[in-house]
């Protein structure tokens, strides 16, 4: 089986992290829509949002994510925490094959995140309720985006992985079982 699907998540939810495995012990490729823009951009994404703003990144986001998407071929892909915002994106990312939402709140992330200096978003005032209001406005798009939600509070990054392959498996094979 070759497996060709799609992470969304709130930023520090585990989307390379877990990507990054699961593409490994898939033989496919994984693609960090993250680390792609910042190598088309040819700076970081904090100084590229500082520089030029949110509006502009999303843009630009949108064409990456459509050009990822577009690829042959098995996959992992991994995309930005706001990829979710724009209705063309959540449609690009359903096309493209199964979307794993992975979720954690608010207070698991902070927990994760709180000494990353290179999250724009998150940077400046209280962390913990930019991730809540961040959680608050996000959640219902990654919900709609998603064919599975993949609870990511407890488990060991393998335990997430194995999940994953198994959903995927079994949901393959649905798909192919006769009528």
């Amino acid at each position: 089986m070759q497996i060709r699907c799609a992470l969304v998540g709130m930023p520090g939810s585990g989307k390379s992290t877990i990507g990054r495995q699961l593409a490994h012990r898939a033989g496919v490729p994984f693609i960090d829509l993250d680390h792609r823009l910042e190598e088309v951009l040819g700076t970081s994404i904090r100084q590229f949002f500082e520089e030029h703003g949110e509006a502009r990144f999303r843009e630009l986001e949108a064409e990456e994510l459509a050009k990822a998407a577009a690829q042959p071929g098995g996959m992992v892909l991994s995309t930005g925490g706001g990829a979710v915002l724009r209705a063309e994106n959540r449609a690009v990312l359903r096309a493209m094959g199964p979307v794993l939402y992975l979720r954690a709140s608010p207070e698991e992330i902070y927990k994760r995140v709180k000494h990353d200096r290179t999250r724009p978003l998150l940077q400046g005032g209280n962390p913990m309720d930019k991730l809540r209001t961040l959680y608050a406005q996000r959640d219902g798009f990654y919900r709609e985006s998603a064919h599975y939600v993949i609870e990511t509070g407890r488990p060991t990054v393998h335990m997430l992985v194995n999940m994953i392959m198994m959903q995927l498996e079994m949901a393959a094979g649905t798909e192919q079982a006769p009528q």
